[in-house]
């Protein structure tokens, strides 16, 4: 039976053969809504602040009423709408290296060809670059580059490295002193509004709610089949809670819908929603480290359903936080938790404490094996990974593979390569699954 007759009545077809579930269309709504928020912020005279999806601080920019811009966001979006190839291009003949982040290049890339974002619209000119530095050098460089181009004021807030695999009161101490008298201050000369705490405190109460639905959703993976693909479905489930509407309503009303569509297909038995309808039949069960590719989206991921592969679990949904392990925002405490949601994102984490969580999803999600996607531009996200491989293979006995490509470079994604390696990999589970079960 064709996948896509199976599903027609529940996920609307969005042109002539791709499905999507209500969330998504929610979500795409969501994301477009704040582009054109972000377009209309100057000639309304809304302040506007840039900065970056890990350790954002989201809940404290809307207590100063800043509309938030994401220059990592503008860059996947350009990649799946198939712009950012031209942008990069632009980069480089500015004189942007080709082993630079190609998220920077894209972004540098659009802003000189008049800063026109993926929807069409014109983005602002960024009233405050504030910068959370969580375990990616390149943030800096990179804002260091965009404050040539608008002069604006900069707010670095430096967040230690978790070396030794956990948070302590010292590092705490360190990160909420910047936060009173650093970030706020500057957040209030920009903006002209006055610090409110209890306005923080009721952003957070909605932001808990939402990590709560996240959590679930993320964790209904353990099911078989699993309901989810927490890769490539993750990255739309995570949008809104990693950008501009964590501690919204609208956020708490989208995890809501959302977690009521996966109830139902658990309710059903249902596997996930494809771009071809619902998955198949449920053959391997994977964990994946390391970022999608989003110029070949698509492509990608049907290389995965169309072999019966689903994502079980992956380390990309824990960029913008990693709330499975108990951290939630705490209006008891607002900053306080500002401060430990910055300083336990996962590209904050150390290779040990990866590995550990990798370790715990091998386990706990009853996965076959484990993919590397390891990013050929990104080397603070792939540094390591291939030691990390070979030593969850070691802990678990199940099977790792590895591919490269890229974030939003699509000179670096090779379909063919790509393809064969993965029917490969999958061969090598389905033997060592018959093996087993033999």
């Amino acid at each position: 039976m064709n996948k896509a007759a199976t599903t027609a009545k529940t996920a609307p077809k969005v042109g002539p053969d791709v499905i999507k579930e209500p969330s998504m269309l929610k979500q795409k709504a969501m994301i477009d809504a704040n582009f054109k928020l972000l377009a209309t912020a100057n000639e309304e005279g809304r302040k506007v602040s840039s900065t970056f999806v890990p350790g954002n601080l989201n809940e404290l920019q809307m207590c100063f009423d800043l509309n938030c811009n994401f220059p990592e966001i503008n860059a996947l979006q350009n990649g799946m709408r198939k712009k950012s190839g031209r942008l990069i291009m632009e980069a480089e003949r500015n004189g942007q290296s080709e082993d630079v982040c190609t998220y920077v290049k894209s972004d540098l890339g659009m802003i000189m060809q008049g800063n026109i974002g993926p929807t069409g619209d014109k983005l602002p000119d960024p009233d405050v670059l504030l910068l959370s530095y969580t375990g990616c050098f390149t943030f800096m460089k990179w804002f260091e580059l965009v404050r040539e181009k608008y002069d604006c004021e900069t707010i670095m807030l430096h967040v230690p490295y978790q070396a030794d695999g956990k948070i302590t009161q010292n590092m705490r101490d360190y990160v909420v002193k910047q936060l009173k008298e650093e970030v706020i201050p500057t957040l209030e000369r920009v903006s002209g509004v006055k610090f409110d705490i209890d306005r923080l405190r009721q952003y957070m109460v909605e932001s808990a709610k939402a990590e709560d639905d996240l959590v679930w959703i993320l964790q209904s993976a353990k099911n078989t089949p699993s309901p989810i693909d927490a890769f490539f479905g993750g990255v739309y489930y995570i949008g809104p809670i990693f950008t501009a509407f964590r501690g919204t309503e609208a956020a708490t009303e989208y995890y809501r819908t959302l977690r009521g569509e996966i109830e139902q297909r658990l309710a059903n038995g249902q596997g996930p929603v494809t771009p071809e309808g619902n998955f198949g039949k449920e053959r391997f069960r994977l964990v994946v480290e390391g970022t999608p590719n989003y110029t070949n989206f698509r492509e990608f991921w049907k290389m995965f359903y169309d072999e019966g592969a689903v994502v079980v679990a992956s380390t990309y949904t824990k960029v913008g936080g990693v709330y499975d392990f108990g951290f939630r925002h705490d209006p008891d405490n607002p900053i306080e938790s500002l401060a430990d949601y910055c300083l336990g994102c996962y590209t904050n984490l150390s290779l040990p404490a990866r590995i550990r969580m990798l370790t715990s999803y091998m386990e706990d999600y009853q996965a076959d094996g484990l993919l590397v996607n390891s990013v050929k531009s990104c080397n603070s996200f792939s540094a390591g990974q291939l030691l990390m491989l070979r030593e969850i293979e070691k802990r678990t006995g199940k099977p790792g593979a590895f591919i490269e490509t890229d974030l939003v470079d699509p000179r670096y994604f090779s379909a063919a390569n790509v393809k064969n390696r993965l029917e490969s990999y999958f061969q090598m589970l389905e033997q060592k699954n018959a093996t087993q079960a033999a």
